[in-house]
């Protein structure tokens, strides 16, 4: 049973998140010759507050880029 943990920020639609597990899966099967129901995708929304990058939090990332898109 291959588990797939998709980590991202919140604001996808639900939608979004249908079309997402479905691309995912498809490409899984495909690439490991598995069966679309053995394959678990587990979606967590993270809050850019609780994610950094090159050490710098994402939020204080996304409000520098947004400030320089002002000027």
């Amino acid at each position: 049973m291959p588990v797939i943990k998709i980590e991202m920020f919140p604001g996808r639609t639900l939608e979004q998140k249908r079309a997402i597990a479905k691309a995912v899966t498809d490409s899984f099967v495909a690439a490991a010759n598995a069966t679309p129901q053995s394959v678990h995708i587990l979606f967590s929304e993270i809050a850019q507050d609780d994610w950094a990058v090159a050490g710098q939090l994402c939020s204080d990332r996304a409000a520098a880029a947004a400030q320089s898109d002002k000027t």
